[in-house]
């Protein structure tokens, strides 16, 4: 089981709902690889409204506006870790923004661990 308690480094990604990797969703694709690294962690989170560089306002509000949403996939561990991953994101990321902050970690804990 991974432990992670303490200073720790949040990355964050924001993109958009339809942008691909080799015909399959980015943000899975960087879920995926995030999983094959070892880390500890990785959420997708679908936004309702937003905009980017583009300054393109996307929403669900309105159905004609309601593609390509903005996703934010949250990773959270180790900064050696974080770091290491940032390579793939460059090699994945060709439009959006990636963000790192430094966080306090004070429980993590998976379904069917004790304590």
């Amino acid at each position: 089981m991974t432990r992670l308690t303490g200073r720790a480094l949040r990355l964050t990604v924001f993109i958009g709902e339809n942008d691909t990797w080799h015909h399959k969703p980015l943000y899975s694709e960087i879920v995926h690889r995030a999983h094959r690294a070892g880390l500890a962690g990785a959420s997708v989170f679908r936004g309702i409204e937003g905009f980017g560089a583009s300054s393109l306002i996307h929403t669900s509000r309105l159905l004609s506006l309601s593609e390509d949403l903005p996703v934010a996939i949250v990773i959270v561990d180790t900064e050696d870790l974080v770091r290491a991953f940032l390579p793939q994101l460059d090699e994945l990321v060709a439009e959006g923004l990636v963000i790192l902050d430094e966080c306090e970690v004070i429980r993590y804990v998976g379904r069917g661990s004790d304590g």
